[in-house]
């Protein structure tokens, strides 16, 4: 069993990311790229929505990033007849004391998989509003902290949409990314099976040889490095530059908001860091602009008739906006 890798020995981030990719990699193959977001948003300590098909190991990363950080894991599948009772919590009459005593929901741990959030009517995806923004639950007019780090992935299906709730954009802007989880390649599949058929029981990350890294209590050592990422004012221009772009696009009706420009910037830092730098660069900004801000923007009728969607628009401002030298 691997030691597990504490703040004071962290030469930076990218120690931290190096090592988690490579216990990831014991099982987890064809979401590199994936993984690496899920990663990114830890750090920089927001959410994720994950959209993709079943079967394409959405769950899994999530289990795994947990296992790696030694957190506390809840899984909650949400449904149409889910409560937000039954997502924070709720008090309870204990008939042999007489007193109400408070029952915490599973928002209460440090890594939620919020399963299909689109299958839960909006009352009920707005219970994560509060703990997703300020990492606290109000019960009974009492406000409740939760742990750190406190992540929430929360997963959709894009193809089935009868029975479904379309999560509304002021909770969509609380995800830092949403990133899109395709299907691996034909040689990564290959490897899947090859794992599969040695005997790999994705249920059972122990066995698989998934060890821990970090504590989280040291992780937050890490987070508080990133910040200290420096930030040239051609870049902060540079960004500022794409967000205004969104809001004055003729495809979209809805641009960015200053909270996307705060989740950019968050990011960019963040990947900078993971990849062994102490400043960021344009191809930062722009490997983190599609998760950061397709979420946010809401297309022109006319612009999703001729095909559009908000990957090619932020593509085609990217390549609009003037990349500083």
């Amino acid at each position: 069993m691997s030691e597990p890798l504490y703040a004071g020995e962290l030469a930076s981030a990218a120690a931290l990311y190096a090592r988690l990719r490579q216990e990831a990699e014991k099982i987890l193959v064809g979401q590199e790229e994936v993984f690496e977001l899920l990663c990114v948003a830890l750090i920089s300590g927001g959410h994720v929505l994950l959209e993709g098909v079943p079967g394409t190991a959405k769950t899994l990363m999530a289990k795994i990033l947990a296992r790696l950080v030694r957190a506390e894991f809840h899984r909650v599948q949400f449904t149409p007849d889910l409560m937000p009772s039954d997502i924070v919590g709720t008090s309870v009459f204990d008939l042999q004391s007489g007193r109400f005593y408070l029952r915490r929901g599973p928002v209460f741990t440090q890594i939620l998989l919020a399963d299909e959030i689109n299958r839960a009517p909006a009352k009920t995806q707005s219970a994560l509003l509060e703990a997703m923004e300020e990492r606290q639950v109000t019960l009974e007019g009492e406000r409740e902290a939760l742990p750190f780090p406190f992540f929430v992935a929360a997963t959709q299906n894009p193809i089935e949409y009868e029975g479904t709730y379309p999560l509304p954009e002021a909770q969509l802007d609380r995800f830092l990314f949403k990133i899109v989880v395709p299907y691996p390649g034909n040689e990564a599949e290959r490897r899947i099976l090859r794992l599969h058929d040695r005997g790999l029981n994705a249920h059972d990350l122990q066995a698989a040889g998934i060890e821990p890294v970090v504590m989280p209590e040291e992780l937050r050592a890490v987070m508080t490095s990133v910040t200290r990422t420096t930030v040239d004012d051609a870049l902060i221009e540079y960004m500022t530059e794409i967000v205004e772009a969104t809001r004055s696009s003729a495809d979209l009706l809805l641009g960015a908001s200053p909270r996307a420009s705060i989740a950019l910037l968050t990011a960019a830092k963040t990947l900078a860091a993971m990849r062994g730098r102490g400043y960021i660069t344009p191809d930062d900004v722009k490997s983190v602009a599609r998760p950061a801000l397709r979420h946010r923007l809401l297309l022109r009728p006319e612009a999703e008739i001729e095909g559009l969607t908000p990957d090619r628009v932020i593509d085609r401002l990217l390549t609009r906006v003037p990349v500083p030298r």
